[in-house]
């Protein structure tokens, strides 16, 4: 899988579901990285998730998995990307 580099995002983990998921998270899959480039809703909440290889994967309600998902840092700084924020009073 090939990095482009995104000034000012960074790809984070997050846990996902049928009702989460999205385009374009990445999915480790038999030790490989996969990416979601469509997805389709199927009876009782499942998805059918089309990876860019072509591949496909049914997830239901109950599955969870850890995908990585691209997540755009205000300000552009990605070390500051997974900081906790701060509340100003």
């Amino acid at each position: 899988m090939r990095e482009a580099a995104l000034s000012g995002a960074v790809l984070s983990p997050v846990e996902i579901t049928s009702a989460s998921v999205q385009r374009s998270d990445v999915i480790q899959v038999g030790g490989r990285h996969c990416r979601v480039t469509d997805l389709f809703q199927l009876p009782g909440g499942a998805k059918r998730l089309v990876f860019d290889s072509g591949e496909l994967l049914t997830i239901h309600t109950g599955t969870r998995l850890i995908a990585l998902r691209l997540v755009r840092v205000r300000g552009g700084d990605p070390a500051n990307a997974l900081a906790t924020r701060r509340h100003r009073r």
